[in-house]
C-alpha cells in the first residue's frame, strides 16, 4: 500500500562550493531576491540527501515527489540522471527504483539562470530560485494510479449540476495489473468502474449521480464531497488515494457578470504572490493560512493565484473556505519563439495536478504578453494552449490577462473564453477617472464580451503621509483615495464579471528601487512582512464585510502642519461620530467614507465611535513638515503651496505646465517629447519593444495630461533641478 513520507530534513545545500546544512523548504534568494536594485543572484545550486534503502517489498516502487523546484533542475541517484524538470512552480516525480543502493546519494542541480526556454524569464517579481517547497518519498506497490503524468494523482472528478441532481463523471488511470477499481464518495456510497485500456493507457471510468446535492457554494458554504478510490487486483488492494470535489457551476454573463449556480456572485477579488519578507517563497503551511485569513478578513470572494501554480496547499484552503480562484501559467511578459513547448507542459501540469478543486473556474493563458507586440507565433502558441484547456476540462473557462496597452479590437481579446484588463489609470497614465470611461467604451462597443479587471492598483510606502495626497507620491493616503473611487466605479457597472485587486500583499521585485524602499512592488494593501494593514485595506472592508467596524484614516499621519485637518473614517456602518479630546464634535451620516474637518492647536486624541465599534489615534500640531513622510528629501514642501505652481510659465511659449497635447502640436514639441517617451518606455516591467503600438483611446488619455504630471508619474527620477532645465528648454518654443 502507498506510504508517503515527508522528506524535508538532512539536506545539504551547495552555493559557490560553500556547504550548508538545511531543513525544506529553502530558497537562496530570501535576502538578496528582496533588497534590490542590484541583480539578485541567478545561477546554478545543488541540493544533495544521503539515506538508507527505504524498507519496502520486492514488489514495491519508491518515487521522491518535488512540489517546487524553480526552475530548472536536473536529479541523479548515486550518479545516474533519472529526470529533469522546467519549470518552477508544479509537482513532478523522479522513480528511485531501479538506482537504489543501500546507501544512496540523491543529487539535485537547481538553476534559475536566465534563459530563452522557461518562463518566465521577465516579470514584475523576483524568480527565487532552490527547493521551495516540500519534498516527499513515496512507496507503491507496482499495481498504483498514475503517477508519471503531468504530476497528477490519476483521479479526476467532473461534477455537472443536472436537472434531477448531479452527475459526477469519473476517470482513474493507473499502472501495472488490476481488475477492480472502486469509488467511495462521502455519503453517497459505493461504485465500480468500468476498466478499459485507451490510447495504451489503464483506465477505470464511470459515472455517479447525487440526488439533492450539496452544493459548493462559495464564502455562504463550501461543501466538500470526500472520495476515496481504491485499487484491486485478485481481492488484493494494491492503492488507495483521496481526494475532494465539489458541486457546482460557474457562468459568465457578458451584460450581468458572473453568476455562481445559477445566482449572481460578483467576484470581488484580490492578487496573490506567494512570498514574503524574510523568508522569499519557501513559504510554510502556517503563512499560507495566515495570508487566507488576511484576504478573508477583508471580505474577498475571489483570489486571482498570479502569475504561476500556487502550492496544492493553498489551492485545498481556497476549497475550503469557499473561494473562486482564477489559475494560470508564468506565460508573462516576453514571448520566446524558443518557449512553446515550455508553455504547454506547464500548462498540463496545471490543469492535470488541479482539474479536481472546486475553487478554480478558469485556466489563464497568459498574463500581460503582449508588452513588446503581438506576432504570429505569439498569437498561434495562444491558440494551442486555449485548444488545450478546452481539450483537457471541458467545464472550466479559458481566460487572459491583457496588457492595458493591448488595443480592445485585437483577435486576442477575444481568443479566450473571458478576458480581464490589466489597467492603471490613475497610477501609471491618466487619471483614476479614467478607468470608469473605459470600461463604459469597452462595453459599448463590444457588448457581447464578457469582460473583467484583472489588476489595478496604487503603490504606497506605510510610511509616507499627505494632506494633499497626489497621483505619484507613493503615500498611503493617495492608495486610499485612488481604491475609494475604484469600490465605487464597480458598484455601478453589475457588467464587469470580476476585479482583482492588485496586490493583497507587498511582494518582491528585485529590480525595482522606489520611494526609498527598494526590492518590492508597494501595491499591497497589507506590508510585504504581514505586520500592518493599510488604510486601502480598510476601505475593501468597509465595502465587502459585515462585522461592524470603524477604522481611522492616516493613524500614521502624526505631525500635521495645516491649522485644520481632515479626518476621515471607514466604515461598514451607517453613521459615525467624532470625539476630539473626549468632546463630541459631529454626527456624520453615510457609506463607507466619513469626513470631518477639525481645528488643531496641539496633542490631540481623536476617536471615532459607531455603537459599539471604535477606533483612537493620536495627532500633533507642527510648525514644519516632517521629513519622513515623503519619498525623498526633494519632495518635501510645503503643503500649501499649490502642487503646480505656475509662476515659471512664459506667456505664449510652453512649458512643463503645458499639455502632452499641446506641446506635440508644435515639430520642436513634438521631437522633445519622442525622446523622454522613449526614456519612459524603457522604465515599463520588460521594457516596451519598439513595435509596440499606443492605442489611440490611451494617446487621447496621454494628451490631455500635462507635462509635469507624466514626469512626476512616469517612473522619470529626476530632481527639481532637472525639471527646471526642461522648464527653461520648452520656454524656448512657441506656443501654437
Amino acid at each position: 500500500m502507498r506510504k508517503a513520507i515527508n522528506w524535508n530534513n538532512n539536506w545539504t545545500f551547495i552555493k559557490e562550493n560553500e556547504e550548508e546544512k538545511i531543513t525544506l523548504p529553502h530558497t537562496w534568494n530570501a535576502v538578496d531576491g528582496q533588497t534590490g536594485p542590484e541583480p539578485y543572484y541567478r545561477g546554478e545550486c545543488t541540493y544533495k540527501k544521503a539515506f538508507e534503502r527505504p524498507a519496502m517489498d520486492k514488489n514495491e516502487r519508491c518515487y521522491v515527489e518535488f512540489r517546487g523546484i524553480n526552475s530548472s533542475c536536473k536529479v541523479t541517484l548515486n550518479g545516474s540522471m533519472l529526470t529533469s524538470h522546467d519549470g518552477g512552480y508544479s509537482t513532478f516525480r523522479a522513480d528511485l527504483t531501479d538506482y537504489l543502493e543501500d546507501v544512496n546519494n540523491l543529487e539535485v542541480v537547481v538553476s534559475n539562470e536566465p534563459n530563452n526556454r522557461v518562463y518566465p524569464q521577465r516579470a514584475d517579481f523576483t524568480f527565487y530560485g532552490g527547493i521551495y517547497r516540500d519534498v516527499y518519498l513515496v512507496t507503491v506497490d507496482e499495481s498504483h494510479f498514475d503517477m508519471d503524468y503531468y504530476g497528477g494523482n490519476g483521479l479526476y472528478l467532473t461534477p455537472s449540476i443536472t436537472e434531477d441532481g448531479a452527475d459526477v463523471d469519473i476517470e482513474c488511470y493507473f499502472k501495472g495489473s488490476a481488475d477492480k477499481v472502486v469509488i467511495s464518495i462521502d455519503g453517497i456510497g459505493e461504485q465500480s468502474l468500468l476498466i478499459t485500456e485507451t490510447e495504451g493507457k489503464k483506465l477505470a471510468k464511470g459515472k455517479v449521480h447525487i440526488d439533492n446535492p450539496h452544493l459548493w457554494n462559495g464564502l455562504e458554504d463550501p461543501f466538500l464531497y470526500q472520495v476515496t478510490a481504491t485499487l484491486l487486483n485478485e481481492d488484493k488492494e494494491c492503492d488507495r488515494i483521496y481526494d475532494k470535489f465539489g458541486v457546482r457551476e460557474f457562468k459568465v454573463d457578458p451584460e450581468k457578470g458572473f453568476f455562481l449556480n445559477g445566482k449572481s456572485y460578483p467576484l470581488h477579488g484580490v492578487s496573490r504572490h506567494q512570498d514574503r519578507a524574510g523568508v522569499g517563497n519557501a513559504l510554510t503551511k502556517e503563512m499560507h493560512e495566515e495570508d487566507m485569513d488576511l484576504i478573508l478578513s477583508m471580505g474577498a470572494n475571489s483570489i486571482r493565484l498570479a502569475h504561476y501554480q500556487h502550492d496544492q496547499y493553498f489551492y485545498d484552503l481556497c476549497d475550503e473556505k469557499g473561494i473562486v480562484a482564477w489559475a494560470e501559467i508564468p506565460y508573462i511578459t516576453v514571448h520566446m519563439d524558443t518557449g512553446r513547448e515550455n508553455t504547454i507542459s506547464q500548462m498540463k501540469e496545471l490543469i492535470t495536478q488541479n482539474y479536481n478543486h472546486a475553487s478554480i473556474m478558469c485556466w489563464a493563458l497568459s498574463n500581460e504578453i503582449t508588452l513588446q507586440g503581438v506576432t504570429e507565433d505569439l498569437v498561434e502558441n495562444h491558440k494551442i494552449l486555449n485548444d488545450i484547456v478546452h481539450e483537457m476540462d471541458a467545464k472550466r473557462f479559458s481566460a487572459m490577462a491583457n496588457l492595458f496597452l493591448l488595443d480592445t479590437n485585437s483577435p486576442l481579446v477575444k481568443l479566450p473564453d473571458i478576458r480581464g484588463y490589466n489597467l492603471y489609470y490613475g497610477w501609471y497614465v491618466g487619471e483614476v477617472e479614467d478607468n470608469d470611461k473605459w470600461f463604459d467604451d469597452f462595453h459599448r462597443d463590444h457588448p457581447e464580451v464578457a469582460i473583467g479587471l484583472t489588476e489595478y492598483g496604487a503603490d504606497s510606502v506605510i510610511n509616507l503621509q499627505s494632506p494633499k495626497p497626489e497621483k505619484g507620491d507613493y503615500t498611503e493616503s493617495y492608495q486610499a483615495l485612488y481604491h475609494e473611487h475604484m469600490l465605487e466605479m464597480f458598484s455601478t457597472r453589475p457588467y464587469i464579471w470580476g476585479t482583482y485587486l492588485w496586490n493583497m500583499f507587498e511582494f518582491a521585485a528585485a529590480g525595482r528601487d522606489e520611494a526609498g524602499d527598494p526590492g518590492k512592488n508597494h501595491k499591497g494593501v497589507i506590508t510585504f512582512d504581514r505586520k500592518e494593514k493599510k488604510d486601502a485595506y480598510y476601505i475593501y472592508k468597509a465595502w465587502w464585510t459585515k462585522e461592524p467596524f470603524v477604522h481611522l484614516c492616516s493613524k500614521r499621519y502624526h505631525d500635521r502642519i495645516e491649522d485644520v485637518t481632515e479626518i476621515k473614517v471607514y466604515s461598514n456602518l451607517d453613521s459615525v461620530t467624532l470625539f476630539v479630546d473626549d468632546k463630541e464634535i459631529e454626527t456624520k451620516k453615510g457609506s463607507h467614507v466619513f469626513k470631518f474637518n477639525v481645528e488643531i492647536t496641539g496633542v490631540h486624541n481623536i476617536k471615532a465611535v459607531s455603537g459599539d465599534s471604535k477606533d483612537e489615534m493620536e495627532i500633533a500640531h507642527v510648525d514644519e513638515p516632517n521629513p519622513k513622510y515623503f519619498a525623498s528629501a526633494d519632495k518635501v514642501r510645503n503643503w500649501f503651496d499649490e502642487p503646480e505652481n505656475k509662476a515659471d510659465e512664459k506667456e505664449g511659449y510652453l512649458s512643463i505646465y503645458s499639455t502632452m497635447a499641446e506641446i506635440q502640436s508644435v515639430p520642436e514639441g513634438k521631437a522633445f517629447i519622442d525622446k523622454m517617451m522613449e526614456g519612459m518606455k524603457k522604465k515599463t516591467a520588460g521594457g516596451m519593444g519598439k513595435d509596440v503600438e499606443i492605442p489611440d483611446a490611451m494617446q487621447a488619455i496621454i494628451a490631455r495630461q500635462p507635462l509635469i504630471k507624466l514626469i512626476q508619474q512616469g517612473g522619470m527620477e529626476l530632481d527639481q533641478e532637472q525639471i527646471n532645465q526642461i522648464n527653461s528648454m520648452l520656454q524656448q518654443i512657441k506656443k501654437r
